[in-house]
């Protein structure tokens, strides 16, 4: 059983994190970290202790209860009849305890699933909660959520833990009265019916009555243990209740047929795809209709025409979005938070997807792309950075996993983190661990903006790239920008004015609207929203 419950324990945990990484951003964004983790920890214990305590000694008493019942309709077809109506009354008694005790044990998973996901929120957050004296407000709250986890507990756990002397005393009440039952119609003369080859009938003597009362032990003894296992068998259905709920969570859908590829061009001067590494990559496009396959060359000309957006059918986040970006073209999106910047980009790489219009991609519809192939030409330095348990080397890898280590370190050079990795206790091979908290937020943006470089993508999103960079640093690290953007498509986002200024198209972005559209001059000559931002007039919430 211990083989049996570590395999199937590994093999729930392997198909939850396979399914997990099929999960689109949305389930993310609307369940908690420390929720999700639940999954992994609280709940899959739960099913731990099931499959290997529980589980067994329901088997062991299962079969003890059945070899018990046939012994006793070979003594006595009628007491077993009876015993039979006393047990249907307690298992009714075991049902709505234990339903009662179910129901408090999914309330006491869900609580710990809460519980855990502030306790996370709180560790990520500490030194805000430090700087703004939060301390006891967070105690409160804590205690808010440990109370709802204690009293749903409690709950639980007294109506499982109740069951057993319930059942225990109706054991003895039953022994009782099939003593007083069986030594009636013994003393009656009853004829007695018991199961044989021929259909035996005698009468029903003391030599009958005592084995069947040993044997009515038998089973009621087995019952009244397996109520013991109630609380564990209840939270382990309330944890697989969750571990399934997620299981059962939609993948992301990829319909995309429309795959990218290695190409050569050929001696006519058409694009052949490659086997090799080419340095060229195309789009392989197979059409239905006729069988045939057109390779379309990978450029990063994105042309957004009408889009609508919402992140929730109810409420739409982006109205009439139209705009293109041209191969090698820096296109700057400025806007107060909530304007909507963040979210085109998010429906450029297909995190989500629009609810009208058309997003093109070198022409072809971005629906048609398969989202992997999509991805993997795109390269994303996010605000908020993201590092990995490793060495310097291995996250810089992190956005080409055949890099070489030559290539890491041109990356890093362009991105002007070379000189204080080189300084680093190990350089490049400097384990990093808690997401990068022996280094600088600066230091972790630069190790980002790294491993975008590395993936040399034809198209760059950066979004706020530069915000936790001080403004020397900012200045580097734009110059070596500057040659990791040159002939690629570059959207950019930023509250910094400075950083956009020399983008080839900016656009001012006002509750999910684009307002003004136009390059630096253009717009300062317009004298509209751009012109106050940039100018003071008007400051960016």
């Amino acid at each position: 059983m211990v083989i049996i419950a570590q395999g199937v324990l590994k093999t729930i945990r392997d198909d939850m994190f396979a399914h997990m990484q099929t999960l689109p951003i949305k389930y993310f964004d609307t369940n908690s970290f420390g929720d999700v983790m639940s999954l992994y920890t609280n709940d899959i214990d739960t099913l731990e202790q099931m499959i290997a305590q529980s589980l067994p000694q329901i088997v062991n008493m299962s079969v003890t209860i059945v070899a018990s019942f046939f012994a006793m309709l070979a003594l006595s077809i009628p007491l077993t009849a009876f015993t039979a109506l006393s047990l249907f009354l307690m298992i009714l008694i075991t049902k709505y305890i234990g339903g009662n005790s179910a129901r408090f044990f999914m309330a006491q998973q869900q609580a710990f699933g809460k519980l855990d996901g502030y306790i996370e929120e709180m560790i990520h957050g500490q030194k805000v909660v430090k700087v703004f004296n939060h301390e006891e407000k967070s105690k409160e709250e804590f205690d808010k959520l440990n109370y709802e986890l204690r009293d749903n507990a409690r709950k639980a756990n007294t109506f499982a833990n109740i069951l057993m002397p319930i059942m225990g005393n109706l054991g003895y009440l039953q022994y009782v009265l099939i003593a007083c039952v069986g030594g009636s119609l013994a003393v009656a003369g009853v004829p007695n019916i018991r199961l044989a080859a021929a259909g035996a009938v005698s009468v029903l003597t003391i030599s009958v009555m005592i084995p069947f009362l040993e044997l009515s032990r038998s089973i009621t003894r087995p019952i009244t243990q397996m109520s013991q296992q109630l609380n564990s068998i209840a939270m382990a259905l309330a944890g697989a209740k969750r571990i399934f709920k997620m299981m059962d969570e939609k993948s992301e859908l990829d319909e995309g047929y429309v795959t990218l590829v290695n190409a050569k061009y050929d001696e006519n001067g058409n694009l052949t795809e490659c086997k090799e590494h080419t340095g060229i990559w195309a789009w392989k496009h197979p059409h239905a209709a006729d069988g045939t396959v057109t390779y379309t060359l990978l450029k990063g000309d994105v042309r957004f025409k009408d889009v609508d957006f919402g992140y929730v059918e109810e409420k739409t986040v982006l109205h009439d979005i139209t705009l293109y970006a041209e191969p090698g073209q820096k296109v700057a999106f400025v806007g107060a938070t909530g304007a909507g910047k963040t979210t085109i980009t998010n429906l450029i790489n297909r995190f989500y997807d629009i609810a009208d219009g058309k997003v093109r991609y070198d022409g072809i519809n971005i629906n048609k792309i398969k989202k992997a192939d999509l991805r993997h030409s795109l390269g994303i330095v996010l605000q908020e950075t993201n590092l990995f348990t490793g060495t310097v080397k291995e996250n810089i890898r992190y956005g080409k996993l055949d890099a070489t280590d030559e290539e890491i370190v041109a990356a890093a050079k362009l991105a002007n983190a070379d000189e204080f990795i080189s300084r680093l206790p190990q350089g490049y091979d400097t384990m990093l661990t808690g997401g990068g908290a022996n280094l600088s937020q600066g230091q972790r943006q630069l190790i980002a903006i790294a491993h975008a470089a590395v993936a040399d993508p034809p198209v760059m999103i950066l979004d706020e790239a530069t915000s936790s960079i001080d403004t020397r640093t900012e200045a580097i690290v734009s110059a070596g920008m500057d040659s990791l953007m040159h002939g690629r498509t570059v959207f950019v986002i930023a509250h910094r004015l400075s950083t956009v200024r020399n983008s080839d198209i900016i656009m001012v972005l006002e509750r999910g609207r684009i307002i003004e559209r136009g390059n630096h001059d253009e717009l300062i000559t317009e004298k509209g929203k751009y012109y106050q931002l940039y100018t003071g007039a008007f400051e960016l919430e």
